[in-house]
């Protein structure tokens, strides 16, 4: 995302999360989150609320399908991704301009709610790049085959070898 305006939002889907493939068989999730501020007033002792900002975020590929999957309507999402400006003409010919987020990654809000998270399956994209996923190895980068026996976060029994480091 170099050179983008990149944002972190926090907000409440406003809707679910609707999933679609393009043409070339990419999947495309977009969804609207809300988010309202909140300042504390002390002459009244009270929490106020700003003007709620809706914004349409879009997710691509793997990322498309875990959204879909893992978040609806109502639910705290914590998004991180390119902050984009379109213009077009409407029906009655007015230009409009909106904003709209490129995700890069999604993620469920624990501030009011629990989640276990289940790791997808191997990525389908050969290269890794700018919006591509990587293919998934586990936790410090080894393939299930080239895993050491000497894993310190194993949970199972280590087993070492003569004068192997414990790394």
């Amino acid at each position: 995302m170099a050179g983008e305006t990149v944002i972190t939002l926090q907000g409440n889907l406003v809707d679910d999360p609707e999933l679609r493939f393009t043409p070339a068989g990419h999947a495309v999730a977009k969804f609207r989150v809300a988010s309202t501020p909140r300042t504390f007033d002390k002459s009244t002792n009270e929490w106020k609320d700003g003007d709620t900002l809706f914004l349409t975020v879009s997710a691509w590929r793997r990322l498309a399908e875990n959204v879909a999957e893992s978040l609806k309507r109502g639910d705290r999402a914590v998004i991180v991704g390119a902050l984009k400006q379109r213009s077009y003409d409407d029906r009655e010919g007015i230009k409009r301009t909106v904003y709209e987020i490129d995700a890069e990654d999604v993620a469920a809000s624990l501030k009011n709610a629990t989640a276990t998270p289940t790791k997808g399956g191997k990525s389908t994209t050969s290269s890794a790049g700018y919006g591509q996923q990587q293919t998934q190895q586990g936790y410090g980068g080894y393939s299930a085959q080239q895993k050491p026996s000497t894993d310190q976060w194993n949970t199972g029994a280590q087993q070492r070898h003569g004068d192997e480091p414990p790394f």
